[in-house]
């Protein structure tokens, strides 16, 4: 079974969805379960967690709405206002939604120091009692404040995106590799091979790009502590989504089956507690 961890859905809007900027302009348009359906039945994927694009609360209740009608949608990383006083109720409130699995914030975008605020910190906390989980969504100079904040919340299961996106393009390694192998030795932190084509140069990649940062992440996190995800269609930028996946698929030729089993699927499935 192949699980696609980690992909969105949107109705494009101009103000609200900015940060597609006019280079990106592939996906200056609406992306939704039909468009996604055929993708995924091509490329051999049995079903995918749609993540939050936009932080809102009716972001949330838009993606549980397209998860309901649609069965191959498995899952759902929504948003909510962590650091809201009422967030224990809104929370309550959420639990009753199988199909929603955990929350992010688009930490990417704050200032630094924003993960270790006390209101975040103790709002992320109150996940574990719903068993929801925690997407970190940061950038490479984020990842010591990632430990930091993480290293304070033993008891929630946090995935990092995007492997906290290197900047392949400009081959910047040394301190990335440094930063994400600490944040690996947390227990409770997973990691998403993802949104890699879109760090590398969009028009002149090549997979042999990618393979040093692969090698950090397996030898960082070892074949069960990471799930693929497409980042579809933020992807088509540089990739259509047989070419991101098969970045990941070529270079897992060279581990077993059972490994690259977890790997493309069943950690997802484990790491979301989906329904499959």
């Amino acid at each position: 079974m192949i699980i696609d961890a980690h992909q969105h859905f949107w109705i494009f809007d101009l103000e609200r969805d900015s940060w597609i900027t006019p280079e990106m302009g592939v996906i200056r348009k609406n992306f939704l379960p039909e468009d996604l359906r055929p993708v995924l039945r091509s490329n051999g994927v049995d079903g995918c967690v749609a993540v939050q694009a936009a932080q809102t609360d009716s972001e949330t209740e838009f993606l549980l709405q397209l998860a309901e009608a649609n069965d191959f949608v498995k899952g759902v990383v929504g948003w909510v206002d962590l650091r809201s006083p009422n967030l224990y109720g809104q929370l309550e409130k959420y639990s009753q939604f199988e199909k929603l699995k955990g929350f992010r914030h688009v930490v990417q975008g704050e200032e630094e120091g924003f993960m270790l605020q006390p209101d975040f910190i103790k709002g992320v906390g109150q996940l574990v009692a719903f068993d929801f989980t925690y997407d970190i969504l940061i950038r490479a100079n984020q990842l010591e404040e990632a430990f930091n904040f993480a290293v304070r919340l033993p008891n929630i299961h946090f995935v990092l995106d995007h492997i906290a996106k290197p900047l392949i393009k400009s081959w910047e390694i040394e301190k990335w590799s440094s930063d994400i192998r600490k944040l690996a030795e947390l227990p409770n932190v997973t990691c998403k091979v993802s949104g890699m084509v879109t760090e590398a140069d969009w028009q002149n990649w090549e997979k042999a790009d990618f393979r040093p940062y692969l090698d950090v992440v397996f030898e960082a996190f070892g074949t069960e502590r990471l799930l693929y995800g497409s980042d579809w269609p933020v992807c088509l930028v540089a990739a259509e989504y047989e070419g991101a996946k098969g970045i990941l698929t070529d270079y897992l030729s060279m581990f077993s089956d059972r490994e690259m089993a977890d790997v493309m699927g069943q950690n997802a499935v484990k790491f979301y507690n989906l329904d499959v």
